[in-house]
C-alpha cells in the first residue's frame, strides 16, 4: 500500500477506474463464457473460452502488476504463457470453423499453403507452395504447439534467476543470462506466428462468412500490445528515457505504465470480441466429395427396394 499512500487525488482516480475496468472485463467475459456454454457446440467451447480470456487475463495480470509493481516478474509470466497457448488455440480454432482436420484436407486436397507469408517469409515471394497433407499440418500445429510448451519453461527459468539476482532486462551483455533468453523467446515466437499466419492466408476467403479477418486482427491486436509495446516501453526504461518517480525506479514505472495501458486496451478487446464472437454464423457446406457420398448412400436403398418389389 505504500504506493497509494504516494498518489495524489488524480492518481487514486486513475487507480480506481482502471481497476474497475478489470473487474468489468472479468464480468463481460464470465457472461460469454455462459453464452459459449449454452450456444456453442461442445467441440469448440474450450477452443472460444481460451481465446476470448486472452484479454481479460491481460487486463487482470496488468491490474496486479499495478497495484503491486514488485510482481511484475510474475505477472508477466502468468500473461505471456496464457497467450503462447492461445496463440496455439487461435490456429486450432481456423482448423475446426473449417469442420475439423478431416473435413479441412478434403476441402483443400488438392491445394497448396502459400509459405511467402510473414513473419519468417514475407519477402521471399518466390518460395514454392507447400502441399496440404496430414504431415504438412502436423508440422504447422507443432510449430504453435512448441510455443505453448517452451514459452512456459524459459519463463520459468528467467523467474528463478530473477529470484536469485541472475537475471536482469537492464544487463544485456553477453555474460548475462536475459541476452539469451530473450532471443530464444524471439525465435521461438518467430516460428509460432508463422504457422498461424500461413493458416490464415489459407482459410480467410472460405471462413470470411463467420468474419475470420475481425477475429484474426483482435489476435494480432493483443499479440503486438502484449509483447511489442511492452518490449519498446521497457527499453525505453532501461535506458532511463522514462525517469524514475520514487518510490519507483526507471524499470518499474515503465512498467507502471504499460501496466496501465494495457488494462485500457484489453478492456476495449474484450468489449470487442464479445461482439465478433457471439454472432451466430452459418455452418459450412460439406465438400463436393462428402455431398456426393451422401447421395450415393441415400440412393442405396431405394435401388434395393426397387429390385426385391421386381422379384415379389
Amino acid at each position: 500500500m505504500r504506493l497509494w499512500t504516494c498518489l495524489d487525488l488524480a492518481g487514486r482516480f486513475l487507480f480506481a477506474i482502471l481497476t474497475l475496468m478489470t473487474l468489468i472485463a472479468n464480468l463481460v467475459f464470465i457472461e460469454e463464457v455462459v453464452y459459449i456454454y449454452r450456444k456453442i457446440h461442445s467441440s469448440k467451447r474450450s477452443i472460444l473460452i481460451w481465446i476470448n480470456a486472452a484479454a481479460p487475463v491481460i487486463a487482470t495480470t496488468s491490474c496486479i502488476g499495478m497495484w503491486i509493481p514488485r510482481s511484475t516478474m510474475f505477472t508477466d509470466f502468468t500473461a505471456s504463457v496464457f497467450f503462447a497457448i492461445v496463440i496455439h488455440k487461435f490456429l486450432m480454432m481456423m482448423i475446426k470453423e473449417c469442420g475439423g482436420q478431416k473435413l479441412f484436407l478434403k476441402r483443400f486436397e488438392n491445394g497448396h499453403f502459400k509459405i511467402s507469408t510473414g513473419p519468417c517469409c514475407c519477402c521471399c515471394l518466390c518460395l514454392p507452395g507447400v502441399r496440404i497433407t496430414r504431415r504438412s499440418l502436423f508440422w504447422l500445429k507443432l510449430g504453435t504447439f512448441q510455443f505453448a510448451l517452451f514459452r512456459p519453461v524459459f519463463m520459468f527459468l528467467s523467474t528463478v534467476l530473477w529470484t536469485n539476482g541472475n537475471y536482469s532486462l537492464s544487463n544485456l551483455s553477453p555474460k548475462g543470462a536475459a541476452i539469451w533468453i530473450s532471443c530464444f523467446i524471439a525465435i521461438l515466437t518467430i516460428i509460432a506466428l508463422w504457422p498461424v499466419g500461413i493458416m490464415f492466408q489459407q482459410v480467410r476467403v472460405l471462413l470470411n462468412c463467420k468474419k475470420i479477418i475481425p477475429k484474426f486482427a483482435l489476435y494480432q491486436f493483443i499479440l503486438i500490445l502484449n509483447h511489442l509495446q511492452t518490449a519498446i516501453i521497457n527499453i525505453l526504461a532501461v535506458q532511463r528515457i522514462i525517469p524514475c518517480a520514487p518510490p519507483l525506479s526507471s524499470p518499474a514505472r515503465g512498467a507502471y505504465i504499460s501496466h496501465q495501458i494495457l488494462i485500457m486496451e484489453m478492456f476495449l478487446v474484450t468489449l470487442i470480441s464479445r461482439v465478433v464472437y457471439r454472432r451466430r454464423y452459418d455452418e459450412l457446406d460439406p465438400p463436393a466429395c462428402i455431398t456426393e457420398e451422401a447421395g450415393v448412400k441415400k440412393q442405396t436403398p431405394i435401388l434395393n427396394v426397387a429390385v426385391r418389389e421386381d422379384g415379389l
